[in-house]
């Protein structure tokens, strides 16, 4: 077996290049008025990579851990990599590259360019597993940032049955109905995957955690999640019916998850009032 060692100084190199060659537009951010320096500032990365600013800052100053694998997949999508720049950036840090088959977590840039062209709409990518890949601004202020360096962290069904906080978004009266669709929608995921070792393990780990989840997985429902009407209870513009429309990648192993306003609601000027509440504290 090849032993493989970190590079912290090409590692650091490589980081401070790629975080240089990205602009705040091309990663959905705000510009703002006193830039010193090209591209993402520091904090602005680890903000996308869902890591605090002081690790970030230690692996570009050559000082930081040895990067896990789970934390190197989520620089390269806050740095827009490409699967050679993905590739190289895991062998500067002492670990090998995803297996050429698992691209499950790899965004196209067409999308991801896709998601920042849609302003008014909250649109965002997941993995047929639940894993959310990627968020635009919308998706961001009215969901929350759920793109975690954790492998689970970033899972809608883990959080929904793992963590109790992850509910109080939605109204307590739908809680049975969503978890219904989760598990659904997992159900034939899994069943399209047929042994993959990623999906065998959440749902060992959603049957450990969740009695819920382990009984609802014993009734075998299967359905694939397209479209539906949600509620969300947002604390800042209050309650937003939302009309979600999920499209589907060939390959099945991707979605692209629009939540729109209903016509003739209001929901529209309340999203409007919320992005511009957002790009507010940005620019501030």
């Amino acid at each position: 077996m090849i032993h493989m060692t970190i590079d912290r100084r090409e590692l650091a190199d490589f980081l401070r290049r790629s975080r240089e060659r990205v602009s705040p537009r091309d990663a959905g951010l705000a510009e703002g008025s006193r830039r010193r320096t090209p591209g993402l500032r520091r904090e602005e990365v680890a903000q996308l990579a869902g890591m605090s600013t002081d690790y970030y800052t230690r692996l570009e100053q050559s000082r930081g851990p040895q990067p896990s694998p789970q934390i190197l997949a989520a620089l390269a999508r806050a740095l827009r990599l490409s699967d050679d720049e993905r590739d190289h950036l895991h062998l500067l840090a002492g670990q090998r590259p995803p297996a050429a088959r698992s691209r499950d977590d790899q965004v196209g840039a067409s999308l991801l360019h896709l998601l920042d062209w849609l302003p008014g709409t909250a649109a965002q990518v997941l993995s047929d597993l639940g894993d959310v890949l990627a968020q635009n601004d919308m998706a961001r202020s009215l969901l929350g940032g759920v793109c975690t360096v954790s492998e689970h962290g970033r899972n809608v069904v883990w959080r929904w049955f793992a963590d109790p906080a992850a509910r109080n978004a939605y109204p307590a009266g739908e809680h049975a109905h969503y978890s219904r669709v989760h598990v659904a929608d997992l159900r034939a995921a899994v069943a399209r995957r047929a042994g993959d070792p990623a999906a065998t393990r959440l749902v060992e780990r959603l049957r450990g955690a969740s009695e819920e989840f382990a009984a609802l997985w014993e009734l075998h429902e299967v359905a694939v999640r397209r479209h539906s009407r949600m509620r969300v209870l947002h604390p800042v513009i209050g309650p937003v019916d939302l009309d979600c429309q999920v499209l589907l990648a060939p390959e099945g192993n991707q979605r692209l998850v629009l939540l729109t306003p209903p016509p003739g609601t209001d929901v529209a000027d309340r999203l409007a009032l919320l992005a511009a509440a957002g790009e507010e504290r940005l620019v501030g």
